[in-house]
């Protein structure tokens, strides 16, 4: 908890603004096998560049990272150029060595070969006074064919040389550049498996023939056996109904309802002509849908499917969301407003006096969307990120956006039309602030689950399950204390007694912060299961019915499953995988699943946002474009692609000891019985083979 909350505080103080350093790197030919690499960086006012050579625990120190090479080496390590300073920094409470405006860094490389190739980066950070930015990078490439015609003799030092990026043709040949000796030893594989086998079993390791059948693609033999090959996920209808949620909430916000009553009047009393003005009101309304989902298609033109998708593990764009996030939640409860500049909408309200029709009423929508950002702001930031990061497909921020103007639309053409259910609406009033404050608690506690992303995909182990639920205990705890009016907020009203609306929700939300108590013991508490850590980063867990795959591996995982003479499941799941961790704490927790998983079947679990580099890039072609995997969950991804035409996770695949499919595969759905009969149908089939 304590190094919880340190990172947690380093990361509120972090302000991700990557133009403040810049860097470009250059070469020398110092002689004529010898090449100085240079990396020269410019940092804005106030801030500093981090050199290298001060101890570890610190901030980030700049680094020479090697991606591929051939016919290079090494010469000595990254020199710091001239200007580098050495003082005590407060933030991490030893002594660190930086440069202040200006940096340059040099590696030497020395040609071995006529041919050679070296592709590297710098990894470097940087901070100010108040805060850090995340570590970043900047690419060089040596290449050419004017080196050595004979290789110099061995230098003293033997630097470790491994493996080479090489293209890749089809899926089978992943094996052999990140496993270059082919041997998935079956004995270390089994140490790691849980539960663990009774005996130990020494295997062959996999043959070139069995790596072929393994890795070669089954996506018709699973279009035979009834599996889709859509690459979409199929939740558009449950994105535009979250939209359309949050579009209700926001019209129940201060900014947004005293508008309705004063707009619909506008409306019915600037014509005499009754129609016109309902076909004004309707206009109106329309003209907000196009307005939001004009920036929903946005948001997709920006950024494409296989974009949105590295987005939802991304540490940087997690670590922004999760601080957006915090920043809304404070606003929500009356720190400070987020306002767009009051110019905007005054020259919106401009317009609207100016022009006539239609474009009028366009523009007194857009006045609208500007004067009510404050409350709909946060609202509309949560639903982005959400649908974004989460929804599989490019449609979903539109389809979201799309949900919300719809909802936000609708009072204005409703009361147009009967304009009588007006006198009996709610009047403005302070019940509008206590749904600002509990939206704030709200944005708060998802705010930690894109941490928790974030933490999962690099391996931090900050924000392990237990500290994830003491902090959800927390808020919820504190919402009610709140709701029964036991602390006020800068805009509450002081209110001398408690509704008995309020004294509901805050049974509500106490019983939900005593419901998540057994999960600091490991109890499943599947209702959160979609935003918790995986039960895996729990410490202390008395649940004995959890399911940890065998094995992350995939090659020793079938190498394992051919001995023992067990069918597969592969499961393709990843860190940020909200259904995931649903099908988990419901599903595989069920006690026949659980069975069958553990005693039947050989699990491989593989994560697709792994982000651990492999020890080389592995280049490939896909779809007539050169590909470079860097992480093993890009490696992971693009053989679930390749084997199987599928991308979206969880998926589920049986496979027999061929790397055959056994049946037809099976993806998010919490349908007990459905999972055992998919299950039991693979078993089957494998053993009237």
């Amino acid at each position: 908890m304590k190094r919880f909350l340190s990172v947690l505080l380093f990361f509120m103080m972090a302000v991700m603004v990557m133009a403040q350093v810049t860097f470009t790197s250059t070469t020398k030919r110092v002689s004529p096998t010898e090449v100085d690499i240079i990396f020269t960086g410019n940092a804005a006012k106030g801030w500093h560049i981090y050199s290298n050579g001060f101890g570890d625990g610190g901030p980030t120190q700049a680094t020479f990272n090697i991606d591929s090479k051939k016919g290079v080496e090494l010469v000595g390590a990254l020199r710091p150029g001239s200007g580098e300073k050495t003082v005590d920094d407060p933030i991490f409470g030893m002594r660190v060595k930086w440069f202040e405006g200006h940096a340059t860094f040099t590696q030497r490389v020395r040609l071995t070969a006529k041919d050679y190739d070296l592709q590297a980066y710098l990894q470097y950070g940087a901070c100010n006074d108040e805060s850090c930015l995340p570590p970043a990078a900047v690419e060089v490439r040596v290449k050419g064919n004017d080196g050595p015609a004979v290789a110099p003799a061995a230098s003293t030092a033997t630097p470790t040389t491994p493996a080479p990026a090489v293209p890749v043709a089809d899926p089978q040949a992943l094996n052999a550049v990140t496993n270059p000796a082919t041997t998935a030893s079956v004995d270390t594989a089994v140490a790691t498996a849980s539960p663990a086998p009774a005996t130990t079993v020494t295997v062959a390791s996999a043959s070139e023939a069995e790596l072929k059948t393994w890795y070669k693609p089954v996506i018709q033999e699973l279009k035979a056996l009834g599996s889709g090959a859509d690459l979409q996920n199929t939740g558009l209808l449950t994105i535009f109904g979250l939209g359309f949620l949050g579009g209700l909430v926001a019209l129940f916000t201060p900014c947004v309802w005293p508008i309705i009553p004063m707009t619909v009047s506008f409306f019915l009393k600037r014509s005499k002509d009754r129609k016109k003005g309902i076909r004004d009101a309707i206009t109106y309304g329309l003209a907000i849908i196009v307005i939001y989902v004009s920036l929903g298609l946005l948001v997709t033109t920006i950024w494409d499917a296989s974009t949105l998708n590295d987005l939802s593990t991304n540490a940087v764009f997690n670590i922004i969301f999760f601080l957006m996030l915090v920043i809304f939640g404070a606003s929500f409860l009356g720190g400070f407003e987020i306002t767009l500049p009051s110019s905007w909408s005054t020259k919106m309200d401009e317009k609207a006096s100016n022009t006539t029709g239609l474009l009028s009423i366009f523009f007194m929508a857009f006045t609208l969307s500007l004067v009510s950002f404050s409350c709909t702001g946060p609202i509309i930031g949560l639903l982005l990120v959400q649908v974004s990061t989460n929804g599989g497909s490019i449609l979903a921020p539109t389809m979201g956006m799309l949900g919300f103007a719809v909802a936000l639309a609708l009072p204005f053409t409703l009361f147009a039309l009967f304009p009588a259910w007006l006198k009996s609406a709610p009047k403005s009033g302070g019940w509008m602030n206590t749904i600002k404050v509990v939206l704030g608690f709200l944005e708060l506690a998802l705010s930690l689950k894109f941490l928790s992303v974030a933490d999962l995909a690099y391996g931090w182990g900050i924000l392990d399950r237990e500290t994830f639920l003491a902090l959800w205990i927390a808020l919820f705890a504190l919402l009610g204390v709140y709701l029964l009016g036991k602390i006020r907020f800068p805009h509450d009203d002081e209110t001398p007694i408690t509704s008995v609306t309020r004294t509901f929700l805050a049974i509500l939300s106490f019983a939900f912060a005593i419901y998540m108590l057994p999960g600091l013991w490991g109890a499943p508490t599947k209702a959160v299961s979609a935003f918790a850590p995986p039960m895996s980063t729990q410490d202390f867990n008395l649940d004995t019915r959890h399911v940890e795959p065998a094995f992350k591996d995939y090659d020793a995982g079938m190498a394992y499953a051919r001995s023992v003479g067990k069918p597969v499941m592969i499961d393709f799941t990843g860190f940020g995988c909200v259904n995931c961790r649903k099908m988990e704490a419901a599903v595989w927790h069920d006690a026949r699943v659980h069975s069958l998983l553990t005693k039947d079947y050989v699990l491989i679990s593989l994560y697709v946002d792994d982000k651990t580099k492999l020890p080389e890039p592995i280049i490939v072609q896909e779809n007539g474009k050169e590909v470079k995997l860097r992480t093993i969950g890009d490696k992971w991804s693009y053989f679930q692609r390749t084997k199987f035409g599928a991308q979206t996770q969880p998926f589920y695949v049986l496979l027999d000891n061929a790397g055959l499919p056994l049946t037809k595969s099976y993806s998010y759905d919490e349908n007990i019985d459905a999972y055992l009969n998919f299950l039991n149908a693979g078993l089957k089939k494998y053993r009237d083979k």
